[in-house]
């Protein structure tokens, strides 16, 4: 392992400022990971207060905190209602989803999720379950492998990289990172190499892990879950997530129309409290690099 610190939360006190915590209120922080979001919200709450940290790393559990006020639940976010229900929770004042990456995941070379090291392409968040990369590079067919690296990576090369990889795969099975960039440099753009592969090896995970699913799953979830005046503050690193979010905000769903209701209201459960993304400071940016594609919306529940 590369790198010590597990992640540095972005935005952490915009985060903290716009959930406009109530100090005996029920919070989840559904991305808990280093637990940098969850200390910061854990100080504002009193002994009446209570925090839920969901996680579906093995290795964020290292990170638990050790507080009475605290329940680290092991799990995906897409199951938030199953699990508030378990624990007896019928309504939360307030919800945290820090959709990046961990460090942790990225200077760890034996989970595959950078092409800056060698190794197996895995890419599982939970390591203990589901398909990984070198599933889905090996049986997914060309159009839909194609389908993955156009929608998820924005890359306009997707077909031939697609092409590419079933015709390799013909000779042998495709397991690592060194066999995989091998593949695909004929079709990656030399000026933006970097920038390139990062919207493929993007694309890849947000496919093994399922996460634009996930993602509307956990919002639909948490607006039935948080009390009328309760916010939802939602990090995003990439275009896909933070159009979604924006849309669900804005209009209750997740193609952005506007269904208006008999009194001629947008029929969303939310009012947008930042109507302009927020993004980090340039001050922000030198401390934290990894911040700078951050963009962070918040929303109150309407209480109608």
């Amino acid at each position: 392992m590369q790198n010590t610190v597990y992640h540095i939360p972005a935005l952490l006190n915009e985060c903290i400022e716009g959930l406009n915590i109530r100090p005996s209120g029920i919070y989840v922080d559904v991305t808990f990971g280093g637990g940098g979001h969850s200390k910061a919200i854990l100080n504002c709450l009193d002994d009446d207060g209570h925090l839920y940290g969901f996680d579906q790393d093995a290795d964020a559990e290292q990170n638990i905190l050790h507080d009475s006020r605290f329940t680290f639940v092991r799990s995906n976010f897409r199951f938030l209602k199953n699990f508030m229900h378990y624990y007896n929770v019928e309504k939360i004042d307030g919800l945290l989803a820090d959709l990046g990456v961990s460090f942790h995941h990225f200077d760890d070379s034996e989970r595959g999720f950078s092409f800056r090291f060698g190794g197996k392409l895995d890419m599982r968040m939970n390591n203990r379950a589901g398909i990984s990369a070198v599933d889905i590079l090996n049986n997914y067919d060309e159009e839909k492998l194609s389908g993955i690296f156009y929608l998820y990576g924005e890359l306009k090369t997707a077909r031939k990289i697609a092409a590419a990889i079933v015709q390799k795969r013909t000779v042998g099975k495709i397991t690592d990172i060194e066999n995989f960039l091998e593949i695909i440099h004929p079709f990656i753009n030399r000026k933006q190499e970097k920038k390139e592969l990062a919207q493929l090896f993007q694309a890849l995970r947000i496919e093994v892990n399922h996460e634009m699913d996930s993602l509307r799953k956990m919002l639909t979830q948490a607006a039935e879950l948080l009390k009328p005046g309760g916010r939802i503050a939602i990090l995003t690193y990439h275009s896909l997530e933070d159009r979604l979010v924006k849309n669900f905000f804005k209009t209750g769903n997740f193609e952005g129309k506007a269904e208006k209701d008999f009194f001629g209201r947008i029929n969303t459960p939310f009012k947008p409290i930042n109507n302009k993304v927020i993004a980090p400071s340039d001050a922000e940016i030198e401390r934290n690099p990894r911040s700078r594609s951050a963009k962070l919306r918040i929303a109150e529940k309407y209480n109608r």
